[in-house]
């Protein structure tokens, strides 16, 4: 006996009512499309109608690094590919609750492990191939290549377990769950949905991590997704266009996206960005930096445009130390050997040295100077943007230089020769290599770490690396001491999303990932709590496991954490249907309802 979910019973009148009246399908407004059949469309709410027409043009600071949702790991191609693909749901920031996408209704078991999900009828592919139940067994089927290393994987699991995936018929699949789990939903709604017909041959030959990168001739890439790939000019933009055979419409039956393209402009820096948009080449800045949000308040009426006040970033910053010693496949490494050279791992691997590390940083001056004040401290993954989750961390290794001193010295790092650079007890001068990329905050942050630690006698030595070269070291190649980045919210804003971080088989485990198992009690106490804040619980359960993983995060400081900025963002007044949010996409996560105002107009 099965219930429907109390998610669909709330939105079911938003998104069903043109499901039991299939509307002929078009590949374009007035044209038939070469597939006669009949679609369920997506009424998709949106405070107001649109029209068709009309680009939105994004400044960016990276190129995609692939248009391959499942080998995706950075922003710059999330973003791209988040547009790209659907899924069986997907979320709404403004209500910051799970909607219909391919699926149109779903139903879930009285013990709440198996789910049964109802597409949409006529869907069908930017090639106009139909999406059927076998493109979403497909997908399960790559997302669960653990070969992969991608980080739907650890998304997907429970306990390490996969989901039982099967589909009765072309528009049902069912998943049973393993155990049990609280976010059956979201996780489930991770997965994008990828074209069987295309991508199978090359997932069967072994080169599925090399398909739809980006030297995929648009042509070429199929989507489900409410967008396509209409063009990519490597270090200059990348060009969306509407998916033909998108099932998303507006109320008066308008085929969704309203814009003609979608560009990501690239930019050098965020100084650029800022060029950009005062020179009217972007309409939007997604990555401002807070010493120019007093200039975008001034400057609103005057250019048109409006700076949304998001309150504190779902983006979490911080830097760790390279304790990677799993084995690469075809590397030199053997099992349990560190890929930081042995000196530096020797200094690396101990927690006091970690913890000194952490209290030589003067958090307080990184508000002041780098943010101009609109900054926060953190602790945690689960910034004051998680508002479910934000937790309050007790007697963090905060701002201590004296205190910093005086424990590097109990571990024998004392300047022996007077020159004001500690050495270790054999000699070596102790110093390491930060490593970040160019977003311009990111850059400050590792110059102020620099100089803090100078003050205790540790020479850092801050290299700025282009944003994939940092990938590689961090995921692949592990050619690195120490690397400043971050990660941004999690959709929804729940801990049990970051799977890929938390785990210690994770990819993104950054500063030891894809362990075999946990190599020390510390992380297998962190994969523990992980695993009981998936269980479903109440919320001020799930609320106190994610603290106490916060505190084994904390107490062994494998991250050095750095404050959080607050997120503000101009965009144009002649858009309509603009509602950014601190959830990611923070912008782009309803474009397809972003439309351009007729001249003279104003919401």
């Amino acid at each position: 006996m099965s219930r429907p979910t109390a998610i669909l019973v709330g939105i079911a009148w938003l998104v069903l009512g043109t499901a039991a009246r299939p509307v002929p399908d078009s590949a374009s407004e007035g044209r038939p499309a070469p597939v006669a059949s009949a679609v369920e469309l997506m009424r998709t709410p949106m405070a107001e109608t649109g029209v068709k027409g009309g680009r939105f043009v994004l400044a960016v600071l990276n190129d995609p690094k692939t248009f391959n949702p499942f080998m995706s790991n950075e922003t710059s191609s999330s973003d791209v590919t988040g547009r790209l693909y659907t899924g069986l749901a997907q979320y709404d920031n403004v209500r910051q609750e799970p909607v219909p996408a391919l699926a149109k209704s779903w139903t879930v078991s009285q013990d709440g492990r198996t789910w049964t999900w109802h597409l949409r009828r006529g869907a069908r592919f930017s090639d106009g191939h139909p999406i059927t139940s076998a493109d979403v067994l497909f997908s399960f089927a790559v997302a669960y290549d653990s070969t992969l290393h991608q980080a739907i994987y650890d998304q997907l699991t429970v306990d390490g377990r996969a989901m039982k995936v099967s589909a009765p018929d072309s528009y049902t699949v069912v998943t049973r769950v393993p155990g049990p789990l609280a976010l059956v939903l979201p996780k489930v709604m991770a997965l994008r949905v990828l074209p069987k017909h295309v991508l199978e041959p090359v997932w069967r030959a072994g080169r599925f991590a090399s398909a739809y990168g980006v030297a995929t001739p648009p042509e070429r890439l199929v989507t489900s997704g409410p967008w396509k790939l209409k063009q990519f000019v490597p270090g200059e933009k990348t060009v969306l266009t509407g998916n033909p055979y998108w099932f998303g419409v507006d109320a008066r039956g308008t085929r969704l996206p309203y814009l003609d393209e979608l560009v990501f402009l690239v930019v050098p820096d965020q100084n650029a960005m800022v060029l950009r948009f005062q020179a009217g080449e972007a309409d939007a800045v997604d990555n401002v930096k807070a010493e120019d949000y007093a200039d975008f308040a001034r400057n609103q009426t005057r250019g048109d445009y409006t700076l949304y006040d998001l309150g504190a970033s779902l983006t979490s910053n911080f830097f760790w130390f390279n304790l990677n010693t799993r084995k690469k496949p075809g590397g030199r490494k053997a099992v349990g050997e560190p890929w930081a050279d042995p000196i530096h791992y020797a200094w690396f691997a101990q927690r006091d040295f970690r913890r000194a590390i952490s209290m030589a940083i003067d958090r307080e001056a990184i508000i002041r100077s780098v943010f101009f004040g609109q900054g926060v401290k953190c602790w945690s993954l689960m910034t004051p943007g998680y508002r479910q989750f934000y937790s309050p961390i007790a007697s963090p290794p905060d701002y201590d230089p004296a205190g910093a001193k005086r424990l590097l010295a109990r571990l024998g790092f004392v300047d022996r020769n007077g020159d004001g650079v500690l050495e270790d007890r054999s000699g070596n001068r102790v110093r390491f290599t930060l490593e970040t990329n160019a977003a311009t905050a990111r850059v400050q942050m590792a110059n102020f770490v620099r100089d803090d630690l100078a003050k205790i006698g540790v020479q850092c030595l801050v290299s700025v690396v282009d944003f994939h070269v940092l990938i590689d070291h961090m995921r692949d190649n592990f050619d690195y001491d120490a690397i400043l980045a971050g990660l941004t919210g999690a959709v929804p804003p729940d801990p049990g999303m970051v799977s890929n971080f938390y785990r210690s088989s994770a990819v993104s485990h950054f500063w030891n990932v894809r362990q075999p198992r946990p190599e020390s009690p510390a992380e297998a106490r962190l994969d523990s709590l992980f695993e009981e804040v998936l269980l479903p619980r109440s919320l001020a359960a799930r609320r106190r496991i994610s603290a106490q993983m916060d505190r084994v995060l904390m107490e062994q400081c494998w991250l050095i954490w750095l404050p959080t900025m607050k997120a503000e963002l101009p965009v144009r007044n002649r858009f309509g249907n603009v509602h950014p949010s601190a959830v990611p996409h923070r912008l782009l996560w309803n474009i397809e309802t972003v439309f351009v105002r007729p001249r003279g107009t104003r919401s």
